[in-house]
């Protein structure tokens, strides 16, 4: 048996591990801090059960299992978690979860659990492990062999006929992502949603365009069944995506050959087509980076840090920072450490250099420029006329 063990904390996945190769020596476990990771594992290793925490950064449990259930359908999932809520039993349950077992797990029952995983899975295997690796291989080498067409490569004297026949007339769905690193997780959602939407609304098919771009082919009944779908496409990535995206589609076409030449043309296209971004969330999002700011504002923060530690594409956390804060990140970051200045300042003990240090500047030059140009007076400056004050207000 493979078994994925996804949860943030070390301890708790290291736990589980050791407690299962203790007792079943011979299952393979692969552990994965965060979904990111257990989204990699999935796609590179043929995972049999996953035993997922709930909440976790980027992603919930829960989200993870409701967009893997289609790719991994033969997969089992248990629901391991420190909260008690019964929405969250009720969610997992109705997910399809095998079990929901809560934190500290006993050893006796994680075992018990894992017992009756086996026992339920060899039941399965034997029947349906011919006709499964059949269509999945099958699935397989009609998309690669239409992502070669797509992109206009030779496809060896391979057979399309079948294809042609069931799309006598079809769309092009292209979702482009931007990104300065890899996006497996964000790519794995875009497939599985557009894979769902394209079983719900019509019939068709997913295909890896290239790192950051996915294509889709679907027949639907009538235009306004595409017009649902698109709507219903860019508000589940607007949820899931925290890279910025485009969604682009063709007319429809009633000749294979077009496919190339369509492709081609809405790659151009989006060269002038706008950007979407993430839009739920924000609010907790940015609270999260602000309690981060504020706790490390006296380090070396970059925008790039703080943004990888909320998971989204610094462009765009520069973007939904502004725009819930109402400062740039910069500027937010020099507003926290001069006001901490001004409190530091009032110690009549501390030096400027130590001052300057506690805040983040290792120059006290450069503290007393930053710090000029946002109150118009020297640090010295405001420390003598706070203290003239001070005389003042003493009777």
């Amino acid at each position: 048996m493979k078994i994925l063990i996804v949860d943030d904390e070390s301890v708790i996945r290291e736990g589980i591990m050791r407690t299962i190769q203790r007792a079943y020596p011979q299952y393979d476990i692969y552990l994965a801090a965060n979904p990111e990771e257990a989204i990699q594992l999935l796609r590179s290793c043929p995972i049999e059960v996953v035993l997922t925490d709930i909440l976790m950064p980027g992603m919930t449990g829960l989200e993870l299992m409701q967009l893997s259930k289609r790719g991994y359908p033969h997969v089992k999932w248990v629901i391991i978690s420190a909260y008690s809520e019964f929405n969250y039993a009720k969610e997992a349950i109705k997910l399809g979860a095998i079990d929901y077992l809560l934190k500290p797990i006993g050893k006796e029952l994680l075992l018990d659990m894992i017992d009756k995983l086996k026992e339920l899975m060899d039941q399965e295997a034997e029947k349906a492990r011919e006709s499964k690796m059949l269509r999945s291989n099958l699935n397989f080498l009609r998309e690669a062999v239409f992502q070669r067409w797509a992109s206009g490569l030779d496809i060896g004297g391979m057979d399309m006929t079948s294809v042609i026949a069931n799309h006598p007339r079809f769309q092009l769905i292209m979702v482009k992502m931007e990104s300065d690193r890899a996006v497996h997780l964000e790519h794995f959602i875009i497939d599985n949603v557009l894979t769902e939407l394209t079983t719900q609304y019509g019939r068709g098919f997913v295909a890896t365009y290239d790192a950051k771009s996915l294509l889709g082919l679907i027949t639907v009944d009538d235009e306004k069944s595409m017009e649902r779908m698109l709507e219903e496409l860019r508000t589940y990535l607007k949820q899931y995506i925290r890279v910025p995206f485009q969604i682009m589609h063709s007319d429809v076409l009633h000749d294979f050959n077009a496919v190339p030449v369509e492709v081609q043309r809405m790659h151009q296209d989006s060269v002038n087509h706008e950007f979407e971004y993430y839009a739920t969330g924000g609010n907790e999002i940015i609270e999260v980076a602000i309690q981060y700011i504020r706790a490390y504002y006296n380090t070396d923060l970059s925008l790039e840090k703080v943004a990888s530690i909320v998971y989204l594409n610094p462009v765009y956390f520069s973007q939904v920072f502004k725009q819930k804060t109402g400062y740039g990140f910069k500027e937010y970051v020099i507003h926290l450490r001069m006001e901490q200045a001004k409190q530091l300042l009032l110690n009549p003990q501390l030096k400027l250099a130590d001052i300057s240090e506690r805040i983040g500047y290792q120059d006290v030059k450069h503290f007393t420029q930053v710090f000029r140009r946002k109150y118009n007076a020297t640090p010295t400056e405001y420390r003598q006329g706070h203290r003239v004050d001070e005389r003042k207000a003493c009777p």
